[in-house]
């Protein structure tokens, strides 16, 4: 169970932010609509949310994930892959301080995006991929291999970060597109599998009694809900035109 979320604004330097896509440019006014029914949707979970201000400086900042990964006991610190996004842990390591006694860091050369990483009940799962480097990836797992985690390393052959692909659902189901559908790292999990006209939709976050879940894939919403999960639909159009999905919006713990 969650019971704290953070969430940060979107400033309009966002529509300078970093992408990989050919969706064209997002459109502010439709953004800020978008940002404002995700925090709808995670207020349905039974859940505190700390809204963080919109930082103009760092156009990418709202996606707060990759600042961080969280635990119950610890905090870690990242290094974002992204040079112009390595300002923004300064400002998540004060808000985390509210929460955290224990804060750790990945310290450079190393770097790591929390986007790359997912979190299996006790077992982490961390990507190698354009924005997360081997030796990111390899402090990672010492950290929380040290704290009584295990931890596979996952280098990506398509996929932006990890979590772009994969997800956990809970009571052992992940849903998986392309490359980790039948990737050896996951076959002790049962699956719900993405068809690729609807890869984006691999992204979807579990929030306490509710998968929240990006609007406009029907195939794979009607299999998580016949697994069983209600879903909350965001539209996230705005988001994906720079590689942003719903995990990224949000720091869950």
């Amino acid at each position: 169970m969650f019971k704290q979320l953070i969430v940060k604004k979107t400033g309009r330097s966002y529509l300078n932010g970093l992408t990989t896509s050919d969706l064209g440019e997002p459109d502010y006014t439709k953004l800020l609509s978008q940002h404002d029914a995700y925090i709808e949707a995670l207020e349905m979970c039974d859940v505190a949310i700390k809204i963080l201000p919109k930082s103009e400086e760092f156009p990418d900042s709202t996606f707060v994930e990759d600042t961080a990964v969280l635990t119950s006991e610890f905090a870690v610190i990242t290094n974002p892959g992204a040079d112009s996004r390595n300002g923004e842990i300064k400002e998540m390591e004060h808000v985390l301080k509210e929460f955290y006694t224990d804060i750790r860091y990945i310290n450079a050369p190393g770097t790591l995006d929390g986007g790359d990483v997912l979190q299996i009940d006790k077992h982490f799962y961390i990507g190698i991929s354009d924005r997360t480097n081997e030796d990111g990836a390899n402090q990672l797992k010492r950290i929380v291999e040290s704290s009584g985690y295990q931890a596979t390393i996952v280098p990506l052959k398509k996929f932006f970060h990890l979590k772009s692909g994969v997800s956990y659902l809970g009571d052992n189901l992940i849903i998986a597109a392309g490359e980790f559908v039948d990737h050896p790292d996951f076959v002790q999990y049962e699956k719900i599998v993405v068809p690729p006209e609807e890869e984006y939709s691999a992204n979807c976050i579990r929030v306490n009694d509710f998968v929240i879940f990006p609007k406009g894939f029907e195939k794979t919403k009607k299999q998580i809900n016949d697994a069983g999960y209600r879903t909350i639909e965001v539209d996230m159009t705005e988001f994906q035109k720079h590689d942003g999905g719903l995990s990224c919006l949000s720091l869950r713990f």
